[in-house]
């Protein structure tokens, strides 16, 4: 499989799209108005303590304040900040209101709600996870072979007996495998000296300041996915293809030849369809190849995800047609998951399945397809009623709420009121505004549809109400105005 990245560089934002064997799959964005909080590290001021929810509110220094629960919150630990056991007891013995606390993101802020926050830091590197106030010594799960478990192992506990100072927990990440035992050290030294200076700017700076950043985008997809097989990342700026060699060049030289500078006069996510992908991706209907489709929408509480055949008739039997139509879903939803980066709870509606055999092979399938996601997923079970529920860890906000805002006119709800029903509602403003007010005529001010049915459909019942209240009633189109908005005015 072919993994290839591409990185677009605007002067407000950067974006980068993670391309396997030509099909976009994933979509990274950064705006230099709006970074992501996630993995930052701050110094935040206990604002308050909720004891009934078992969790504190602190001030970080962005608009709301964050959120701690208390599983999260270190309940013990020693005088270097290093030794941890998790938290237990009520939490206000833990934390009182104005205390200062050095807490990481580690959901951003979505919607209404605050960031989540942690006392429990991890500092990445390009081949660990160095987990200061933690313990032990964890290896990815993509790493299968015990022998090389075990030497990577050994590798971390051998540093760790030779340097007491250093402390902590560590977690091997995928890209460690079959890494030099220098190259690691060299890595648990860099997040050593990190942490080092991570607690001395903890102690200087003051409340609701951030005290460490994570890298930048571009940089960020180096450190984090170039460890998966990838064959190249075209990048079209001059100043971060720089960069991103001399990142390269520090912490993964091998890589530094698979990064290339785009020139070309076209824009690259165009060049590769990535622009037409991330508008599909916005759109609540997604078309399969075979003339099914899903229908996908997202809401606060989960996303639900319905299947249909549509045209799609191709086999003998309806048994089958449902069933083929069921197996090129669970693949194509595992990909929408990643590519619009949908999380929390999942509701999917497959097609009924009668056979308990398709049933199997159709979820079968969509584990499969989940095997390449890098966030935390889990299929629940099949309910009674044949959907399959299930959950996906959700770290950042999804795509279309980083693209898009609520509807001006429907204000979020997905629908509109007809120009019918408006209509009666007008009818019902104009008699209750003739009887309590005099005038010599009335002006309706409506949308364009609004005006056309009042003229057409309308027209014999807005000559009955002329004649009721003996006033005239003119119209009026604002192009301004929704379907669902309208004023009578007073003349």
């Amino acid at each position: 499989m072919s993994i290839e990245i591409f990185v677009n560089v605007a002067p407000r934002e950067t974006r980068a799209a993670i391309v396997e064997t030509g099909v976009l799959q994933e979509v990274y964005l950064e705006r230099t108005s709006r970074r992501g909080l996630v993995s930052n590290l701050y110094k935040g001021r206990v604002s308050r303590v909720l004891p009934g929810m078992q969790a504190a509110f602190i001030d970080i220094g962005l608009e709301r304040t964050a959120f701690l629960h208390v599983a999260d919150i270190a309940s013990s630990q020693s005088a270097d900040d290093t030794v941890v056991l998790p938290a237990v007891d009520d939490i206000r013995r833990l934390v009182s209101p104005g205390d200062d606390i050095l807490v990481q993101v580690i959901k951003d802020p979505l919607g209404t709600k605050g960031a989540r926050l942690t006392t429990f830091v991890t500092l990445p590197s390009r081949y660990l996870v160095y987990m200061p106030r933690g313990e032990g010594i964890g290896v990815s799960a993509r790493i299968e072979d015990e022998t090389e478990r075990q030497r990577l192992k050994s590798i971390v506990s051998e540093y760790i007996s030779k340097n007491p100072s250093a402390g902590g927990g560590y977690i091997l990440r995928t890209a460690s495998q079959g890494v030099s035992a220098d190259n690691l050290r060299e890595d648990m030294m860099y997040l050593d000296k990190l942490w080092r200076h991570v607690r001395t700017r903890a102690n200087e700076t003051s409340s609701g300041s951030i005290v460490h950043e994570d890298l930048p985008l571009a940089l960020r997809v180096l450190r984090d996915e170039l460890s998966r097989g990838v064959s190249r990342v075209l990048v079209d700026s001059a100043r971060e293809h720089a960069e991103m060699i001399a990142f390269a060049t520090n912490f993964m030289p091998d890589a530094a030849t698979r990064i290339e500078l785009y020139p070309g006069p076209r824009p690259i996510f165009d060049l590769h369809g990535i622009e037409e992908e991330i508008g599909k991706a916005l759109e609540r209907k997604v078309t399969l190849k075979s003339g099914g489709h899903l229908v996908i929408d997202q809401t606060e509480a989960m996303t639900t995800i319905d299947v249909n055949t549509g045209a799609y008739v191709g086999h003998r039997n309806l048994e089958e047609t449902i069933f083929r139509t069921n197996l090129e879903a669970a693949v194509a939803i595992a990909r929408q998951l990643r590519l619009r980066n949908l999380g929390g709870i999942i509701i999917i509606d497959f097609i009924d399945m009668r056979d308990e055999a398709h049933r199997r092979q159709v979820l079968a399938a969509m584990e499969r397809a989940l095997a390449g996601d890098r966030a935390q997923t889990h299929i629940v079970s099949l309910s009674p009623l044949g959907l399959v529920e299930m959950t996906r860890k959700r770290t950042r906000e999804s795509l279309e709420h980083l693209l898009c805002g609520p509807c001006p006119t429907c204000e979020g709800r997905g629908f509109v009121k007809s120009p019918e029903t408006v209509c009666n509602e007008i009818f019902r403003e104009i008699v209750r505004q003739s009887r309590q007010f005099a005038s010599r005529e009335l002006l309706i001010l409506a949308h364009q549809d609004v005006v056309d049915r009042l003229l057409d459909e309308e027209s014999p019942t807005l000559a009955e109400l002329e004649a009721q209240i003996g006033r005239p009633i003119r119209m009026q189109v604002e192009a301004l105005y929704g379907v669902d908005h309208f004023d009578v005015v007073l003349v």
